[in-house]
């Protein structure tokens, strides 16, 4: 198999374990707020792929989420890829320039910071829209609700990829290993 036709091989192993993520790991946090562990798996196929791989997932995941199980139209769409990507796409950035546990760590530490900032203001712009309140509604809202909804989901999703990045990227590099001695 050459290497385009694996990259997309695992990057599309990337996309089915996340949506299966979606589906069957979701939690109810606040408001219309849920959690799913699958920017952690995004995350980690970023730290295999680079940023370019968790931006095409997150795209992937987040397009089926929301024709299949979402009720969120196309503005949830539109906040999963702003949410995942801040997070994962920063981490794997981060990542791709320093490919160690401490790089890894960094990443996930700064995409934690940029995608509750980042969620801040779009949920600032977008929830008015979405739920049908007055701006105002929503401002009083950034604190309680939505500050500490982004801190769990930040906070549990480094947590799950800082628990799962040694062993995958340690099968990771095995496979790539023995792919190399197959040549």
């Amino acid at each position: 198999m050459n290497s385009k036709a694996k990259k997309i091989t695992i990057t599309a192993m990337i996309c089915a374990l996340a949506y299966v993520m979606v589906v069957f790991c979701r939690i109810h946090i606040v408001l219309f707020l849920e959690y799913e562990p699958k920017d952690a798996m995004i995350t980690l196929g970023g730290f295999i792929g680079g940023p370019i791989t968790a931006c095409l997932v997150s795209i992937i995941v987040s397009f089926i989420e929301m024709v299949t199980i979402s009720e969120d139209g196309v503005l949830g769409l539109v906040m999963n890829i702003l949410s995942t990507c801040a997070f994962a796409c920063t981490a794997s950035f981060i990542y791709k320039r320093k490919r160690k546990f401490s790089g890894a760590a960094l990443g996930l530490l700064s995409g934690s910071i940029l995608m509750t900032a980042f969620m801040l203001l779009w949920n600032y712009l977008i929830t008015p829209v979405y739920m049908g309140i007055p701006r105002e509604a929503v401002a009083e809202l950034l604190v309680p609700a939505f500050l500490p909804f982004n801190l769990i989901k930040a906070g549990a999703n480094t947590g799950l990829t800082l628990l799962l990045y040694r062993p995958v990227i340690k099968a990771y590099s095995g496979y790539m290993q023995e792919q190399n001695m197959l040549r």
